[in-house]
């Protein structure tokens, strides 16, 4: 027997009343004789062990009626023998991360696993409640048999996925079912790269399942980038792969072939390159197919053409002629009038880098200069002071640059996106959107360190070439389904099969799937979207089941690679039966009895 609001056994002691009160009412006085009543004696005493029989049996009546409702306060429930298992709360989790992709005995790991689940998934009864949580983080509930179709139906991810998050949304899922048992199932492959922190659940029992099977060998490749990210038009682009030993590899551009040759075991190569290619081109690295297919192709992309031709206004100051000149140079800009570089007060189109001028006085023809532009920053006040700049994930070279002049900028009504590249002080200080770079300060050591730091070159040519040539861009390299900002001015995102996904909001998800994706402003390739999977994910080392059950660090976890003893711990729980309505039926009756004899005893009284 077990209680689900034992707290309320305490409850059992108000069972003294009735015993107090029956011993409280034992008579005590003085014996006086009295001639007239002692004919009544002897009646008395014929019924005097009648009387105690009955104030007995009435005091263990109403002791019984206090026990009895509190133990049905209590909600006690007995586990009974045979007849299924107990209704329950089952979330199931699979493992659809891309290792399980891998073939192993002639079938991918995830069809073993999926069968494990729709084994499991089948002895559910139409009373429990079953979820499928895949390690990308979706859950599917509702009836078992959508969660089955769910579980035949799963498809690998493009990357690693969350499998310890998986885990915890399951068990959160478990507990917020109000049913006798909760259990969740973790069918994985043990990929020693997926489980570093433990894991708690809880009182929710946790069962685990990998294969026998040992991880196959594998070759991937495990790094791509094209150096630069834009190509004028000359490049380069560096591989790394991961190989037990020697792999023929290929570089495409556009499905061109642009190399062939033999990587030894983890070995990096560099290929230098001049294509015919112009714009935003997707390239990849290809190696020969293996039983992991989803890492042999790492893909990256790059834009082709001249380099951006730049207007420099006298008043930019003489360290941003001498970086201009350090870029034109070594071919990466050119002298001409695509993008204008000159402080605010002064510039009179787009594309253009702007700087704060130099002179608080011109602020005034600064903001005008903004909102003829169509530029939705305005700048305020003067701070001075030293502050420290934080860069956004893309221009980390930023970092460490301090600020001791800048204008205070705020953001003017408009429908338009921006970027806030830096911030200094908490506030923004270098800010993009559609063809425009602002900074808010004057590029001179006394304003910013910024013009002295190693950083500026390359900064410059970033925000020459990507964020404000006529196609440029900054291409992303992110993992699947990871979580991003939108682009300043971006609409859709070019698919690599063709077609179009439009684009809304601030955020946007990084698709499943491995490929480069364009970001388009109208029919115009204006960034590009890699997306792989994270190079640990090549890495198919399994976990035994002692260090897999160490990793989760949970008591409460079972290890299992055999599928019969995993279902034989799996939907155990005997069936309950409470007990509440039946002691209340007995207390009534109690209660119920102790009434007629009260009622009788005064009847004879009277």
């Amino acid at each position: 027997m077990g209680f689900l609001a034992p707290i309320w056994l305490l409850a059992g002691a108000a069972a003294a009343v009735p015993l107090l009160i029956h011993l409280m009412r034992r008579r005590a006085g003085a014996r006086i004789e009295f001639p007239a009543v002692r004919y009544l004696v002897r009646a008395e005493r014929e019924h005097s062990r009648d009387m105690r029989l009955r104030n007995l049996l009435l005091m263990l009546l109403r002791v019984a009626a206090v026990l009895l409702i509190a133990l049905a306060a209590a909600r006690p429930i007995i586990r009974m023998a045979g007849g299924g298992h107990a209704r329950t709360a089952l979330a199931v989790v699979l493992d659809n991360s891309l290792s399980t992709s891998a073939v192993v005995g002639g079938r991918p790991v995830l069809q073993q696993l999926q069968t494990r689940a729709r084994d499991i998934l089948r002895r559910a009864s139409a009373f429990d409640r079953v979820w499928l949580v895949t390690a990308d983080g979706v859950v599917h509930g509702g009836s078992r048999d959508a969660v089955l179709d769910a579980a035949a139906h799963a498809e690998p991810f493009g990357g690693a996925g969350d499998l310890r998050a998986a885990t915890a949304r399951a068990g959160v899922l478990a507990r917020g079912a109000a049913l006798p048992a909760r259990e969740v199932v973790v069918l994985t492959d043990g990929q020693a790269t997926s489980w570093h922190d433990p894991l708690s659940l809880g009182d929710v029992p946790l069962h685990v399942y990998l294969p026998a099977a040992p991880a196959p060998a594998n070759h991937a490749v495990v790094a791509v980038r094209a150096i630069p990210t834009r190509w004028t038009p000359r490049g380069a682009v560096r591989a790394r792969f991961l190989a037990s030993d020697s792999a023929t590899y290929r570089i495409t551009l556009e499905g061109r072939t642009l190399a062939r040759g033999i990587a030894a075991r983890d070995e990096e190569i560099l290929l230098r390159a001049e294509p015919p290619e112009r714009g935003w081109n997707a390239g990849t690295v290809e190696l020969e197919p293996d039983e992991l297919r989803g890492d042999d192709v790492r893909h990256f992309a790059v834009w082709i053409g001249p380099a951006p031709a730049v207007a420099l206004h006298p008043l930019a100051g003489a360290f941003a002629h001498s970086a201009l000149d350090a870029l034109v140079q070594s071919g990466r800009a050119s002298v001409g009038n695509e993008i204008a570089f000159a402080p605010v007060d002064e510039a009179t189109k787009l594309p253009a880098l702007l700087i704060a001028p130099a002179d608080p006085v011109k602020l005034g023809a600064a903001n005008r200069a903004l909102e003829r532009l169509g530029i939705p920053w305005r700048f305020g006040a003067a701070v001075r002071g030293e502050s420290v700049v934080r860069a956004a994930d893309s221009t980390r070279a930023l970092d460490g640059v301090t600020v001791a002049l800048r204008y205070a900028l705020t953001r003017a009504a408009g429908p338009e996106r921006t970027d806030t590249l830096a911030a200094a002080g908490g506030a923004p200080w270098v800010v993009a959107g559609p063809r425009y770079v602002l900074v808010a300060s004057p590029l001179a050591p006394s304003a910013t360190t910024f013009p002295l730091h190693a950083s500026f070159v390359p900064w410059l040519d970033d925000m020459l070439s990507q964020r404000l040539s006529g196609e440029g861009g900054i291409p992303r390299e992110v993992t699947p389904g990871e979580e991003l900002s939108r682009p300043a001015g971006v609409d859709a995102l070019e698919l690599p099969e063709g077609g179009e996904q439009t684009l809304s909001g601030d955020t946007l998800t990084a698709p499943s799937r491995a490929g480069s994706y364009f970001y388009l402003r109208g029919t115009t390739r204006v960034g590009a979207l890699v997306v792989n999977p994270e190079p640990a994910e090549s890495d198919l080392a399994r976990l035994t089941p002692r260090a897999l059950a160490v990793r989760l660090g949970t008591r409460a976890a079972n290890v299992f690679t055999d599928s019969t003893a995993l279902s034989a711990s799996v939907l155990t729980a005997a069936p309950q039966r409470p007990l509440l309505v039946p002691l209340l039926l007995i207390a009534a009756v109690t209660l119920l009895a102790e009434m007629l004899i009260t009622a009788s005893a005064r009847k004879r009284a009277a």
